[in-house]
């Protein structure tokens, strides 16, 4: 399922009627389930049965990839109330297609940041001890900048 630091992961998206003057759907990501060995070559498909007012479509596929400098994201996120994996997603020919995934609160901004569309969803339970743990081993606190010392005149000789 995984490496030290990467993960596949497998995006449900949802397209859901809605009512209003400007659209008659809307998609969001609503889940990401881990990806078994065998599917990362599987294409995009839908998942369970089409209704009237909504549909599941099934991306597999996506690897969520962690970086020793997005550490103290995903700290962050791992110990927020509802902890979470960021969907990133682009529109292609009326489909809802997941671009990344990450669970850096960092990441996820700068993606927002770029008018990008991307939806939290809640993170799998077996994904969150792993995230845990590379975060307490890269999570390097910043160094604390001595005071009083502004200006190379204000050394004092001793």
């Amino acid at each position: 399922m995984s490496s030290q630091n990467a993960v596949t992961l497998a995006v449900i998206m949802e397209r859901k009627r809605i009512v209003s003057k400007w659209a008659d759907h809307r998609w969001e990501a609503i889940a990401v389930v881990p990806e078994a060995e065998d599917g990362a070559a599987a294409p995009c498909r839908m998942a369970g049965e089409a209704g009237d007012d909504r549909e599941r479509w099934l991306f597999p596929g996506l690897v969520l990839q962690l970086h020793g400098d997005e550490a103290e994201n995903y700290q962050l996120n791992i110990v927020a109330p509802q902890p979470c994996v960021f969907v990133m997603w682009r529109l292609e020919n009326e489909l809802a297609r997941p671009v990344t995934v990450t669970v850096s609160y960092g990441e996820a901004a700068r993606m927002m940041d770029a008018d990008e569309q991307v939806d939290a969803v809640p993170l799998p339970a077996d994904l969150f001890g792993w995230i845990e743990d590379y975060a307490r081993r890269h999570y390097r606190p910043p160094e604390k900048k001595l005071k009083g010392r502004r200006y190379a005149s204000s050394k004092t000789s001793e």
